[in-house]
């Protein structure tokens, strides 16, 4: 193989249905703000059924990561499973459309596409009831080993865990990256995913990753501490290097020697989903190219910044000529 990439992005491949709701809306579905909730095809369909007008967008957390840093002009690879009906044509199309290497063969038999619906509140907090479907079906033999063996970088978002089969998939990239030198990335996703998985996750951390992003509710739920400074100096020991995001407060960035502090990017805030997953793009994008760690937070900050400015999960604008008019 002599594609080398700079990003493999492992997760759950799913189509989005967004609408706006007021927060009664979340209370009559007794859905947790802010969170995300795993559901069976009934609750997700009554869900659907309820909702005002919508729009479907490919999304999934891995996912976006590659779009956005496809976007910024990088060489991004993705594995996840879609089924080979109309949705996941639809995901195919997208992923592929934006310049990400995508060829996990789709899914013949079995559960459909995954989606989830994601409900947009005034205050611009997502919340999403997510029906895994074909992705949570995802094995071991979805695993290309000779695409993580030429990343630079194999990204894995901690939804991953929800499936022990999932589990073992991702669990077998991490020991090939490793086995070829290359670096391991986790994202926690969710503070619930964290409340779900904390032991191993913890376990994780100290044995596997090498690049770690959280955000400021992850990383506190992680250690079950109060603050984000504690959280800071539990992490910090055990893990080469983590990007803590702090929504309006920025970024930290953290080495064993280092911490780096950076400002959020200015803009309007319409729907929050698909910060984090933009953030770890522009991040593992910058990373990848050989930049210093504010400059990879500024890209990340930068792209986060884009993606919450509209609906939807990935980017509209051009990352790259974003990039290239902000002087990063």
């Amino acid at each position: 193989m002599s594609e080398k990439f700079q990003v493999l992005c492992i997760g759950n491949a799913i189509v989005d249905i967004i609408a706006r709701v007021d927060d009664a809306f979340l209370e009559t579905h007794e859905r947790i703000k802010g969170s995300m909730m795993l559901v069976d095809a009934d609750t997700s369909a009554r869900i659907y059924d309820d909702m005002p007008p919508a729009v479907e967008r490919s999304g999934g957390s891995a996912g976006n990561t590659a779009a956005g840093i496809a976007s910024l002009g990088g060489k991004a690879a993705y594995i996840g499973r879609v089924h080979d009906d109309q949705l996941g044509m639809v995901f195919r199309h997208d992923i592929r459309a934006i310049g990400v290497s995508y060829e996990t063969a789709p899914a013949k038999e079995g559960a459909p596409t995954a989606t989830s619906m994601i409900l947009v509140t005034p205050d611009a907090q997502r919340t999403m009831s997510t029906y895994l479907g074909a992705c949570g079906e995802l094995s071991l033999s979805d695993i290309d080993e000779d695409v993580v063996a030429n990343s630079a970088v194999t990204y894995i978002e901690g939804y991953m865990w929800d499936r022990d089969h999932q589990k073992e998939a991702v669990l077998r990239a991490m020991d090939v990256a490793h086995e070829h030198g290359n670096l391991v990335s986790l994202s926690l996703s969710d503070s619930f995913c964290v409340d779900r998985f904390r032991s191993e996750f913890v376990d994780l951390v100290e044995s596997k990753v090498d690049i770690l992003f959280a955000n400021e509710s992850e990383i506190t739920s992680l250690y079950q501490v109060d603050s984000f400074e504690e959280a800071m100096e539990r992490l910090r020991p055990h893990v080469k290097l983590a990007a803590l995001t702090r929504s309006e407060k920025g970024s930290v960035i953290l080495t064993a020697d280092d911490v780096v502090t950076v400002p959020a990017h200015p803009t309007h805030v319409e729907d929050t989903t698909g910060a984090g997953d933009l953030y770890a793009a522009g991040f593992l994008f910058g990373y990848t190219s050989g930049k210093d760690l504010e400059t990879c937070a500024k890209l990340g900050g930068m792209a986060a910044a884009e993606v919450i400015s509209h609906l939807g999960a990935r980017p509209e604008a051009n990352l790259e000529e974003l990039a290239a008019r902000e002087g990063l």
